[in-house]
């Protein structure tokens, strides 16, 4: 296998003690933002809205009114809790009905409402077993009015049901703050890290740099629009564009995440010219794939919710169905492909020297962060992950500022952590110029301290600088 010329990483001059104190930082930096958020502010406001009912055996009829909003609320939800009376023993019971909704959006000085003569007529499915499962009645995306009167008709519900309480959910102005605060921080660390790794390559030519330098490049860039720089603009303008870039950056980010491990499992095996016909084109279009489907189904319910604050993806299940299923497809050819990489790739280059340093600090760092995004995940969403309502619902946001920490602290501490292995480090110019390629340079058994002489090739490479100093002596002597 002919292997390309690498600019040097600093992976190459790490010992063990380097490896196990640059994840001890690692998991240290973790840590903080997880106790920072632990001792942050609750993510979502809930205000109960009693409920002035004005029953009736077919129809019932809810005059409500939000409480007072701003900006740093960011957006509006009223669910509605239905108990079903407790004389009724049925367990896993379905119903439909219809509800109607009008919504009046009210400016600051209280003179003028705005009417919307609009009513959004929506047929709703009601599962109960031990307790009835919670209702989104409205959800807006953005806000353009400091209140909201909402008015609600239930038809066609059974008198064995009965309307317990309305509730207002929005983002604790708190919060908005300190996500403010810490996305700003973020991006200014990106863009730190993004000019430092920058500088430390400007030596050496884009071609000799190996894969993994020239996806840190992009990466980078890209961390940095997944932090979002443009974030302050959805407390300024009341537009849904804001929302929609922050989604975008954020799918756009981790599809190329998922297509940077794809491309360095096998381009590491694949030395040389890779061919983009039959290297980057199928994993490109596994990739894409994923990335269309989550910008559609984001789209998707943006350009709905638009329309009908009353949609939700659960209404329209078939379509919703279709697309999971879809989702679910091609995530599982992307993990099957993956998989077979990373094997292929550790079966192939156990035994190379420094390859296979590469393969085995990526894959360790890689699996702890995929092991702690899945620990995350199960203690927030636990069996629901694969509910058919698991993005439709409010159960997609966070619940505590630990957890918006933590996603997004794991993500940019892992992304710092590359970048600082895979940087040239200060001598490696001159490392490069005694050595074309480490893997011909690896000599001694140990991967550790290795000191690289010039003219001598029977010195031992550990003792190399005291060595020569004796044999230039005797040479003196002589």
């Amino acid at each position: 296998m002919d292997l390309e010329l690498l600019a040097p990483m600093r992976l190459y001059t790490l010992s063990k003690r380097h490896f196990f104190l640059v994840f001890v930082v690692f998991f240290i930096c973790f840590g903080l933002t997880l106790l920072i958020g632990i001792a942050g502010p609750n993510v979502i406001d809930a205000i109960k809205d009693a409920s002035p009912s004005s029953n009736g055996p077919e129809v019932r009829k809810f005059n409500l009114s939000s409480q007072s909003l701003s900006t740093y609320n960011q957006q509006l939800w009223l669910t509605c809790i239905i108990q079903m009376d407790q004389h009724d023993n049925l367990n896993g019971v379905t119903v439909k009905f219809n509800m109607l909704v009008r919504i009046n959006g009210v400016i600051e000085n209280a003179s003028i409402k705005y009417f919307n003569k609009e009513v959004h007529n929506r047929t709703r499915t009601l599962n109960c077993a031990q307790e009835c499962a919670e209702i989104i009645v409205v959800h807006l995306g953005y806000l353009n009015y400091t209140r909201y009167d909402i008015s609600v008709n239930f038809e066609n519900l059974s008198q064995i049901y009965h309307i317990k309480n309305f509730i207002w959910k929005t983002y604790n102005p708190v919060f908005s703050q300190v996500e403010i605060w810490f996305r700003f921080v973020f991006v200014v660390l990106t863009f730190i890290v993004t000019c430092l790794f920058a500088h430390s390559l400007r030596k050496f030519s884009m071609r000799d740099w190996g894969i993994e330098q020239k996806w840190m490049s992009i990466l980078l860039p890209l961390l940095l629009l997944y932090n979002d720089p443009f974030f302050p603009l959805s407390f300024l303008i009341n537009s849904w564009f804001p929302g929609m870039l922050d989604d975008l950056f954020q799918s756009l980010f981790l599809c190329a995440l998922l297509l940077f491990w794809l491309c360095v499992y096998h381009g590491i095996r694949v030395q040389g010219e890779r061919r983009c016909l039959t290297f980057y084109f199928p994993k490109l279009l596994i990739v894409g794939l994923l990335w269309l489907a989550s910008v559609t189904l984001g789209i998707w319910q943006t350009v709905n919710e638009l329309r009908d604050p009353t949609y939700q993806y659960g209404v329209d299940a078939s379509n919703f169905q279709g697309m999971k299923i879809f989702f679910l497809v091609v995530a599982t050819v992307y993990i099957l492909y993956l998989m077979f990489l990373i094997i292929r790739a550790c079966s192939e280059l156990r035994n190379m020297p420094y390859v296979d340093l590469r393969l085995k600090f990526l894959t360790a760092l890689t699996f702890v962060v995929l092991i702690i995004s899945i620990a995350i995940l199960y203690l927030r969403f636990g069996a629901q992950v694969l509910q058919d309502n698991f993005v439709a619902e409010l159960s997609t946001h966070y619940h505590n500022s630990a957890e918006f920490l933590s996603f997004y602290g794991l993500l940019n501490f892992y992304l710092y952590t590359l970048a600082f292995v895979y940087s040239p480090s200060k001598n490696a110019l001159y490392e490069s110029q005694l050595k074309d390629n480490p893997a011909f340079s690896m000599l001694n058994d140990s991967d550790d301290d290795v000191i690289y002489g010039s003219d001598y090739e029977e010195m031992p490479l550990q003792n190399g600088q005291a060595i020569r100093a004796k044999f230039k002596e005797e040479s003196d002597s002589d």
